[in-house]
């Protein structure tokens, strides 16, 4: 009988505690690493790695699954990019508590925030929970591809106290902060992870109406934090837009303080107030020199967006002539915008007159849109974007614009680098991530999915600062360590993120040098036939979730090992 159920031999071993690669085995029985080294014993399966990186599975502590979740087995695109853990509700947005007639509250705040289509919900939600422990039940009925971890959102907890009194953004009273705090307690007791919150103007809901937690006042959220922290477990997570940074981080401190729990903070370059970023990440480490647990969550890329004719945004979407057949089907549209007559009246119309503030003029950005390659450029040079070939051609940017969305029978596609992006560089990413406090997140896997595709941070993180980059680029056991203990340890899963013995078996066979990206592409598969935008990657040999394969070479195994996270969980024992 085999000694082990499984063995991955000979591989560049990146052990996600730091340490240089070295070449081992990894055995792994029941789930658990059993051993590390020369491996002398049998088992049931082996994956020879020669040539190939072994690395822990990629912990993703930021992602809205939250729906997802409860009607799909595989939590795509995250585990096409090795990807063996995720994090939901965050941004103070999700499902539960909920009472009966507030499912279309949160559906709205769920579609808004997070840019879900409104019919998948309908249709994909089974809403048979009202509590968040029932909500937890519901979620661990499905088994999964990978691991799955929730958060009890303060959106879902304001409009089930205060009805709405919360959503129309009225102060809590003593009474209302009482009881979000104790239903934020039973919620950890219940398994989830911690507690999150927006406080940013860019969360709305589908109506248009900011997210009710946008104005909460301190103390309902030192309130909360402090039901969260009666548990002795659990972490907070905030984004806020920091338009006051003394005082939002005068009550984020509190809330820690008051606690006794670790919290994580969205930071990222905004082209508005581009510095600000570096004020953030000193308050940070202030925060940790006064010994209170702080992480700051970054990109590894430009948060953009990705325009095309099939996405809900394009250069042309306000404009009057497009609107005419903005309804009909893909093909239609592009032979209408091919036909001639059609094109110069709709060219005629381009410009300012057809301009509103749809993305906040970002679509208009020329000279900040560049067409996606099949093998996406995330760093473009800004003499590449649609306005500078547009400048050298001698037409205009529209009529490049329209150009490259008609590409592929109308699936080409336009990048949008936004945040992180202010300089036409990812030098800002560099400094962000390099920080002695901050953790990469903020992938979105599950969310924005008509519009954003950042689920494949993790293989932009390892392929491009790892190898890529022309300078500054970032040793590779600092990014595995970086991906899979730090994100695991800031948000209390402990048993996780190292190969080690007593660790869990999560684990990546990883071919480095062929490690890349495609460009995304839009499928049909949410409910009600729901669009989202997919993005594969070549280089994920081997997913492999508690001892079990689940992708091989990005094909779907049969198996479905993943698992509701209930809470923290513990280091092995002796680690």
């Amino acid at each position: 009988m085999a000694e082990y159920d499984l063995i991955v031999r000979g591989g560049s071993v990146v052990d996600g505690a730091g340490a240089d690669a070295r070449t081992a085995d990894v055995a792994v029985r029941d789930g658990i690493v059993i051993e590390v080294g020369a491996v002398e014993g049998s088992a049931t399966r082996e994956i020879d790695a020669d040539g190939a990186l072994v690395i822990p599975g990629i912990v993703d502590i930021h992602s809205h699954y939250d729906g997802q979740a409860t009607w799909d087995t595989r939590l795509q695109p995250s585990s096409w990019h090795g990807v063996t853990t995720v994090v939901t509700g965050n941004c103070g947005v999700g499902f539960a508590p909920v009472d009966d007639a507030d499912h279309d509250k949160l559906i709205e705040l769920m579609e808004g925030v997070e840019d879900i289509p409104g019919a998948a919900l309908h249709e994909g939600l089974r809403w048979n929970w009202n509590s968040f422990g029932e909500f937890l039940d519901a979620v661990e009925e499905l088994p999964h591809d990978i691991d799955v971890a929730m958060q009890v959102p303060h959106g879902a907890l304001r409009l089930n106290v205060m009805g709405e009194r919360g959503a129309n953004h009225e102060d809590a009273t003593p009474h209302d902060i009482a009881a979000m705090a104790e239903l934020a307690r039973e919620a950890i007791e219940a398994g989830a992870l911690g507690f999150s919150t927006s406080r940013t103007r860019n969360h709305k809901t589908s109506t248009g109406a900011y997210t009710p937690t946008l104005t909460a006042a301190p103390d309902e959220l030192i309130g909360i934090a402090q039901g969260v922290g009666a548990t002795g477990t659990g972490v907070l997570q905030v984004v806020s837009d920091f338009l006051d940074p003394d005082a939002e981080f005068d009550t984020l401190r509190k809330m820690i303080e008051m606690s006794g729990r670790p919290m994580s903070i969205s930071i990222a370059r905004n082209p508005m107030v581009p510095d600000a970023f570096r004020g953030l990440l000193e308050r940070v480490t202030q925060a940790n020199a006064d010994g209170l647990t702080m992480t700051g969550q970054v990109a590894p890329r430009a948060v953009g967006l990705i325009l095309g004719l099939e996405c809900t945004l394009n250069p042309f979407v306000t404009n009057p002539v497009y609107r005419e057949i903005a309804d009909r089907p893909l093909a239609e549209r592009v032979a209408a915008l091919r036909h001639s007559e059609f094109r110069a009246r709709l060219l005629a119309e381009a410009g300012e007159r057809s301009r509103d503030k749809l993305g906040g003029n970002l679509i208009s950005r020329f000279d900040l849109l560049f067409e996606m390659a099949d093998e996406p450029d995330y760093e473009p040079s800004l003499d590449t974007s649609l306005a500078a070939i547009a400048a050298r051609r001698g037409i205009t940017p529209e009529e490049v614009s329209l150009d490259a969305m008609l590409a592929d029978d109308g699936h080409g596609l336009i990048y949008l680098p936004f945040l992180n992006y202010v300089d036409g560089n990812l030098d800002a990413c560099h400094e962000m991530l390099v920080h002695p406090y901050t953790v990469p997140g903020l992938g979105d896997g599950g969310a924005h999915v008509g519009t954003i595709c950042d689920g494949s941070f993790p293989t932009t993180l390892l392929a491009y600062w790892g190898r890529d980059r022309d300078h500054d680029r970032i040793p590779l056991p600092f990014l595995v360590q970086r991906h899979c203990r730090d994100t695991a340890r800031t948000v209390g899963l402990l048993d996780r993120g190292v190969i080690a013995p007593g660790y869990r078996a999560d684990l990546n066979v990883v071919d480095f040098e062929h490690l890349r990206l495609h460009k995304p592409t839009i499928v049909h598969d949410l409910p009600a036939n729901g669009r989202r935008l997919l993005q594969r990657a070549d280089g994920w040999r081997h997913t492999i979730v508690a001892g079990r394969e689940t992708y091989h070479d990005g094909v779907a195994t049969d198996a479905l090992p993943g698992r509701l996270i209930r809470g923290a969980q513990p280091a092995p024992a002796g680690t």
